[in-house]
């Protein structure tokens, strides 16, 4: 028996889109029929993302975005309801990271991960989810609305590394945080849940994957590979669909057994 999922007439926002996993998030749920709305800093990139997406016949908006910049946030948000309609799926990307012994991270160091990673991610569903808790609670018998909420943490949220430390508090947080908004939001149709992704080889960190350092590390691995962007796909949709309903609160390894 055959099983598809279609998210046409579905509207996604996704943030860090301009690259890495952001991107392909963009692309699968385009793929599936979503419109999306492809968020972030780097417009430029945001633009060369949407040709390809048009190119395959997907429908997607740029839309610059600051996430630790509050009025950056209510302003892109605002924004994308305005040009694609309400947002039903809103995928939590943006995140940043440095290199660093605990001892040697600075005020400066813990604001830039925290800012983005906890902060940004936070407000960026907050904005989101007001406006989902808005229409759930002002639509007529038989068409109720409610969303799909997916922050994406790290396996470093369920397994401390060494020298990303402050990286794996953040995360640890969004992991808590992920909990907080499917307890208070889930009666109103909102499902939240998080993607825990273990190493996941992109444009931005391939290079590393072919040093000495970075094949040590895959030596290390349960299964001794990295996995690709793709790997997630299934997994997006099928959180971002009416068939996740039951699913809510839930934190996902999707990192090859890692952080067993």
């Amino acid at each position: 028996m055959a099983y598809s999922i279609d998210l046409s007439g579905r509207v996604a926002f996704i943030t860090g889109a301009s690259s890495g996993l952001g991107a392909q998030f963009a692309r699968t749920l385009a793929r599936a029929g979503a419109g999306v709305v492809l968020a972030s800093r780097r417009v430029e990139k945001l633009k060369e993302l949407r040709a390809r997406i048009e190119g395959e016949g997907g429908d997607a908006h740029v839309i610059e975005l600051d996430v630790t910049d509050h009025m950056s946030i209510k302003a892109a948000v605002a924004h994308a309801e305005t040009e694609m309609g309400s947002i039903d799926i809103l995928v939590n990307n943006s995140g940043v990271s440095t290199t660093q012994r605990l001892q040697d991270v600075t005020p400066q160091d813990y604001d830039f991960i925290f800012d983005t990673n906890v902060k940004g991610a936070f407000f960026v569903a907050q904005e989101v989810g007001k406006r989902m808790l808005a229409r759930s609670r002002g639509a007529a018998p038989g068409s109720f609305t409610g969303g799909r909420i997916i922050n994406i943490a790290s396996m470093a949220g369920l397994k401390v590394l060494p020298q990303i430390g402050a990286y794996c508090m953040s995360k640890a947080a969004v992991v808590q945080m992920t909990k907080a908004m499917a307890m208070e939001w889930g009666r109103f149709g909102i499902n939240t849940n998080a993607i825990c992704p273990g190493y996941i080889d992109t444009e931005i960190n391939h290079r590393h994957w072919q040093t000495e350092q970075g094949r040590k590390l895959i030596d290390m691995l349960p299964r001794k590979r990295v996995g690709s962007p793709e790997d997630l796909d299934a997994l997006i949709i099928m959180l971002a669909s009416d068939q996740s309903h039951f699913i809510n609160g839930a934190v996902i390894a999707a990192d090859d057994g890692f952080a067993v």
